[in-house]
């Protein structure tokens, strides 16, 4: 089972906002039960054009108030470069974010909590990914 994770670099530090991540850590989860292990099996850049990657601290927001074929292509991005995850954890995402990841048939699953640890966020939801 893959999972994917927002990230704001290589140091896995989270990252809240799905749309707007620089990157996301794609995990793979084996074994089950108090069993369960995460391992990182590569990051990739997030594909959208639209934005500015370079100041990953800075707050985004989507302006859907012209969802035109373009914009809704570059959300669209996301989901097709991980297509192959069963799941992305978020902490937010835009109606379009959602829609890119649902449409390859990847699930939302939730993080309501204050960690930016990959790894810890992971073992937290674990329960979460079946």
């Amino acid at each position: 089972m893959k999972i994917a994770i927002p990230v704001k670099d290589e140091n896995l530090s989270f990252f809240p906002n799905a749309g707007h991540t620089p990157k996301f850590a794609v995990y793979t989860m084996s074994g089950s039960g108090m069993f369960k292990s995460f391992n990182l099996d590569e990051i990739k850049q997030n594909p959208r054009s639209d934005i500015d990657h370079s100041n990953p601290e800075e707050e985004h927001a989507c302006d859907h108030s012209h969802d035109d074929a373009e914009h809704i292509e570059q959300h669209n991005r996301m989901g097709r470069a991980l297509k192959e995850c069963d799941y992305i954890v978020v902490k937010k995402a835009c109606k379009n974010t959602a829609k890119s990841f649902t449409s390859e048939g990847i699930k939302l699953v939730k993080y309501n909590g204050d960690s930016f640890e990959s790894t810890k966020i992971l073992n937290e939801l674990s329960s979460k990914f079946v």
